[in-house]
């Protein structure tokens, strides 16, 4: 079943090669990326035009890994990164009157090219003005319109020339729906290694290879962080009851979420033996024997570095509710690792069920029981092995394809649709 699998998704993974183009030198590219993962693929795909087009100027919203890597950022990426229903509204004046801004921005100094990464919620709405306006439209990373939302995908075709999909079963749902759409392969997957090093990782952070250790991601959002601590702490505390010796490590994408979570480390859990990292979320989650997470990119990071987990995750309780009414959600499952897996290979908690006494047995079995483990290991070696397509450098050729398509110097496959 799997080399089935592997060999469909390896024949979408088709896109334009290009060659160098000097005559596009100087090219005007906008991006809009709203958290930490969106800034990571914006930057890459962002060095990857680089290696093929000489002085692109890059302007938008973007964290501080695309700035590095070039752009201009006229808003901090952080005003864009809220997540929910309800949670949005308290955030939402601001938000509306910073989209409302930057489109009349673009629009006035047009790029040659817009790139939402990620973030549909801010940035279709934009993509839709920047094509009135005539200016080419991708959206980078599909939106999940296959698990929630389908009326969007009229949206989608209304606002974008072209989708960039991540993950190979949304091309095919995107074009069933007529909305053109590229299979790229996912950056992850080319960043991380195949085989992980976890004896060096160990080595790097100063972590005896003998020591049994847990990391903990309760998620890059304050909103995440205040209402997975206490799980996620109370979890980790009770394991290490059951598992001596136990070391847990928490790595913390900014100095806000490490000064929140360090207090409720000190309220929850005092006695936890738990080292907070800054960022090196890779290095933890490579040395790691097993991983309590939030869901979200992270599961699929820790995927790629074949390390058993177990989700967790919590919403806003009248969000909760709202979905569950109206029924939005149409998947199995909420983690991208059991999602691309197709079975729940990482348990899932999700909201009343998000609790100490529930998520610490199943991290136990997965730390403990070496016939699962090892089973776990072999079929994230397999996805990995599917994901790993040279995302970024086929994201590049989509997009300046789009630009010129006549600075194509091959054959061209795998082109958008267009019905």
């Amino acid at each position: 079943m799997h080399e089935k699998s592997d060999s469909k998704w390896r024949s979408l993974a088709t896109v334009p090669i290009l060659g160098q183009a000097p005559s596009m030198s100087g090219l005007r590219i906008a991006l809009v990326a709203a958290e930490p993962s969106g800034d990571h693929l914006g930057a890459a795909l962002m060095q990857a035009i680089n290696a093929q087009i000489p002085d692109v100027i890059y302007t938008g919203i973007g964290g501080p890994e695309m700035i590095a890597a070039g752009m201009k950022s006229l808003y901090p990426m952080e005003k864009l990164s809220v997540m929910g229903l309800v949670e949005v509204l308290p955030h939402l004046p601001e938000l509306v009157s910073i989209r409302r801004q930057l489109a009349q921005h673009l629009i006035d100094n047009p790029p040659d090219l817009f790139i939402g990464v990620d973030a549909p919620d801010f940035n279709l709405g934009l993509a839709k003005k920047m094509k009135a306006a005539g200016i080419p439209t991708v959206q980078y990373v599909a939106p999940t319109v296959w698990a929630w939302k389908q009326e969007r995908v009229k949206i989608l075709r209304e606002a974008l020339d072209l989708v960039l999909s991540i993950f190979p079963f949304e091309q095919e749902f995107l074009l069933s729906h007529h909305v053109p759409s590229i299979y790229v392969g996912h950056p992850l997957a080319d960043q991380v290694p195949l085989n992980p090093d976890p004896a060096r990782a160990r080595a790097t952070l100063g972590i005896p290879g003998d020591v049994p250790l847990l990391a903990l991601l309760p998620g890059s959002r304050v909103g995440e962080l205040k209402r997975l601590s206490k799980p996620f702490l109370e979890a980790a505390a009770a394991l290490a009851q059951q598992i001596p010796r136990l070391k847990v490590v928490a790595p913390m994408v900014n100095g806000r979420i490490h000064e929140l979570f360090e207090q409720q480390r000190q309220q929850l859990a005092p006695d936890l033996d738990c080292t907070l990292v800054d960022k090196q979320a890779d290095l933890v989650l490579e040395a790691a024997d097993a991983v309590l997470t939030a869901s979200g990119t992270a599961t699929l990071q820790t995927l790629l570095y074949k390390k058993p987990m177990v989700v967790g995750y919590r919403v806003n309780a009248v969000t909760y509710r709202l979905l569950t009414l109206f029924r939005r959600i149409k998947i199995s499952y909420i983690a991208m690792a059991n999602l691309l897996a197709g079975e729940a290979l990482a348990p899932e908690f999700i909201q009343h069920h998000c609790t100490a006494e529930k998520i610490t047995p199943a991290l136990l079995r997965l730390m403990t029981d070496r016939r699962q483990i090892e089973e776990i290991e072999q079929r994230y070696q397999e996805i990995h092995r599917q994901l790993q397509q040279n995302a970024a450098e086929n994201a590049a050729n989509a997009v300046l394809n789009l630009i010129e398509p006549d600075h194509s110097e091959s054959e061209t496959v795998g082109r958008p649709v267009r019905e």
